[in-house]
């Protein structure tokens, strides 16, 4: 990012006055997470939620005074509406200031400079796509990314056209896992999803350093997330499997409010802390009408390596009578081996380098009953809802 051209947005934008106060939306403390990158300004108004329909004036001018700016070739701002304005500047945070390359508080960059509702609001999302899946969990550390990195790759195999978003805006893994650090490319406004072992795929890790830590506001969380399901060219897809983040924040809250999710799949280890959580996910699932296509048990078991000594270390099977006891499909389990590791941290997912292995059946035996699932209509999307991990 260039400190000087985000310095010149800065400027412009302090000649912009909210018309009801007089007051300018730098000064105001309005003015949040201003990045600008090879000449892409992203930038939000904080705003009182009453005033927030009324203020779309106020965002369009400040839109235009960005793209105004000498060697802006794209300006976008968003609305945020997440706290109540004060009547002195907003004090400096951690998240709100530039560093050199990324901002630690914008949305991804490449958008197109044009008038859109503020997050969670405005029409569906992504309807060239005939499926969503969500691959959720109840908690962290249990494989899901691996989990549905591996299920996209296999659904690829069956000849379906996928798309893969990593929907976790603190902890993007797609990267890693995929094997690239590439930067998309944007035309006309529109961002080119990267293309992986046969998935077009789109992480925010992709548009930040690798180290940078993701410390945003809510809103700003819904904003870079609706940025990548709507400004995103991914075409016509058979299915979109998206890698859920954990809890039940804002990126959940922005999902179900702007796709058509067909069902979620629950992966969960067989011991009972984490089964309490699948517990929850699945209830919480039925309870909003998500259709649950099924739980997995991850790390079902581990493998030794030199002797395929087989041990139960966080039990076994206790997935599979979680998911007899709740009414859902128990789709299958996977064991905690070490290539299953040491191929994702390579970024060459297990389904993709090693087709022969049990492991690898096993993901393309879960994808296969998936396609079978949406074909036969079992998961008609329901909305509005909420979708929680």
């Amino acid at each position: 990012m260039s400190e000087t051209l985000a310095e010149a947005v800065r400027a412009a934008l302090s000649a912009v006055r909210d018309p009801d106060t007089g007051r300018d939306v730098v000064s105001s403390g309005m003015l949040q997470g201003l990045s600008a990158r090879d000449g892409l300004v992203q930038f939000a108004l904080a705003v009182p939620r009453e005033r927030a329909r009324a203020l779309e004036p106020l965002r369009a001018a400040a839109e235009r005074a960005a793209a105004a700016v000498p060697g802006v070739l794209s300006a976008t701002c968003v609305l945020t509406a997440h706290r109540d304005i004060q009547a002195g500047p907003a004090p400096t945070a951690p998240h709100d200031h530039d560093h050199a390359g990324h901002s630690h508080a914008a949305p991804p960059p490449g958008a197109a400079r044009a008038s859109r509702p503020p997050p969670g609001q405005g029409p569906m999302l992504l309807p060239g796509v005939k499926s969503i899946i969500a691959v959720a969990s109840g908690k962290g550390g249990v494989g899901k990314s691996t989990t549905a990195v591996n299920l996209a790759v296999s659904l690829a195999a069956e000849g379906l056209k996928v798309g893969l978003l990593d929907a976790d805006i603190y902890g993007p893994s797609l990267p890693q896992m995929l094997g690239t650090r590439e930067r998309p490319r944007a035309t006309q406004g529109r961002i080119i999803p990267i293309s992986r072992w046969g998935l077009k795929a789109m992480s925010i890790g992709f548009l930040v350093e690798e180290e940078t830590p993701m410390v945003w506001r809510g809103p700003m969380v819904m904003g870079a997330l609706e940025q990548m399901l709507g400004q995103v060219e991914w075409g016509e897809l058979d299915v979109m499997v998206v890698d859920m983040p954990p809890g039940t924040g804002d990126a959940q809250l922005t999902m179900s409010q702007r796709v058509p999710l067909a069902g979620a799949v629950i992966v969960s280890t067989p011991q009972d802390v984490a089964l309490i959580d699948a517990r929850r996910g699945i209830r919480m699932f039925q309870k909003v009408n998500v259709p649950v296509l099924g739980l997995i048990e991850n790390m079902s078991y581990f493998c030794c390596p030199n002797c395929n000594h087989r041990a139960e270390i966080f039990g076994h099977g206790g997935a599979r009578a979680e998911a007899e006891r709740m009414e859902v499909e128990f789709l299958g389990e996977l064991p905690l081996k070490l290539a299953i590791r040491e191929l994702a941290d390579a970024g060459t997912p297990i389904a993709m380098a090693k087709p022969e292995s049990e492991e690898a059946k096993t993901y393309r035996a879960i994808a296969r009953r998936l396609r079978d699932k949406l074909e036969q209509g079992a998961a008609a999307p329901a909305m509005p809802r909420f979708v929680v991990e």
